[in-house]
């Protein structure tokens, strides 16, 4: 739990979902690995500082007690500044180890809390997709009233305009996976964390079995439900001990999608690999990215630097996009700097996928 967070994107973290190691009784956290993006997971690496020296796997979970910790629960409802509040950054909200009564008291401290904007990402999009399939506005209400004074309590609308809902992606099989089942969950904002890039993204070109072709970015208003558009887009390499380099491409790409669609990109970090271009310190080490079909010689290579020096500059810019919601939920008065961007609205006349920003935008 902190008030303060350095991940680029929010202010502050709430991790009440806790684990308590039978062996040492350090209190740390659990999860387990559902995909390739898990392998070098920094929330694990990090269990040994909390003296619960476990792996984020099934066999270990017999090694903690896993619990929800109701004094970092109510801590959101003590911070009168407003700020943005990264859900469950340690583990996954929806994993199947949290009972629903836990979301459920998760989400009546966000319903009182209108005043933040909480962002919950998740791996797990069937879960949460299920969770709010049960329309659990009068479960939340039942919580929120153990959690305050019925007179204080305010109204809240649904889905709940303060909560922002997002998938973690790694290549283009997780993200086929899991944001169509985003897309069809209701929330104020929807948003991908494409971290750690292991593979290219195509956002915009998903045939189905009707024949129609569904645009992730733009969304599709020709059938019923229409299915939304994503509102946010957050691309990082992976960083720590064994990070794998992101192809610069792969940000590229996944940039000038976004700036077709208008949908804000957040360009977070490179990790400990840099693209040459982007490199401005010695390099100990060089990855040469595959030659072309054609047998040309790689025009991209990418330098083993660390997180710190290889920073955050894409073509040598910072992205920090986000929603234009975040201002209001927010209230400008109180924005922060990291709120301070919003991308310009969708135009629909701009259906060109992967089109190349032009030069102001860049």
């Amino acid at each position: 739990m902190g008030d303060r967070s350095k991940i680029e994107w929010t202010d502050a973290t709430f991790n009440p979902i806790r684990a308590r190691n039978k062996a040492t009784g350090g209190v740390g956290h659990f999860c387990e690995h559902v995909s390739e993006g898990c392998r070098n997971c920094y929330a694990e690496r990090l269990q040994k500082r909390f003296n619960n020296p476990i792996r984020y796997a099934a066999q270990d979970r017999k090694l903690v007690d896993i619990f929800l910790d109701e004094t970092v629960l109510r801590q959101p409802l003590a911070w009168r500044k407003p700020r943005m509040i990264f859900v469950c950054s340690m583990t996954d909200l929806f994993g199947e180890w949290v009972p629903d009564e836990w979301i459920d008291r998760v989400c009546a401290v966000m319903a009182l809390c209108p005043q933040h904007t909480f962002q919950v990402l998740t791996k797990r999009p069937e879960r949460m997709r299920e969770w709010y399939a049960r329309e659990p506005q009068d479960l939340i209400n039942a919580q929120a009233g153990t959690l305050m004074h019925w007179d204080d309590m305010p109204d809240a609308e649904w889905p709940l305009p303060n909560v922002w809902l997002g998938v973690s992606v790694e290549d283009q099989a997780t993200a086929d996976a899991r944001i169509p089942l985003l897309l069809a969950t209701p929330a104020a904002v929807r948003f991908v964390s494409y971290e750690p890039a292991l593979g290219p993204v195509d956002f915009c070109h998903h045939a189905q079995p009707e024949g129609v072709v569904i645009d992730w970015l733009r969304g599709f208003d020709g059938g019923w439900p229409p299915i939304p558009g994503l509102d946010w887009v957050i691309v990082g390499g992976e960083s720590g001990p064994g990070a794998r380099p992101m192809h610069p491409k792969w940000a590229r790409s996944a940039r000038d999608q976004c700036a077709a669609a208008g949908v804000p990109f957040f360009f977070k970090q490179w990790g400990e690999w840099v693209a040459s271009a982007d490199a401005r310190v010695g390099a100990c080490d060089a990855y040469f990215w595959p030659a072309a079909d054609d047998g040309t010689f790689p025009t991209e290579v990418s330098f083993l630097v660390g997180k710190k020096r290889a920073g955050r500059l894409l073509d040598g810019r910072t992205h920090d996009a986000m929603p234009a919601m975040t201002m209001v939920a927010r209230g400008a008065a109180e924005a922060t700097e990291k709120s301070r961007v919003s991308a310009s609205p969708r135009d629909p006349s701009r259906r060109a996928c992967g089109a190349p920003q032009d030069e102001e935008s860049r």
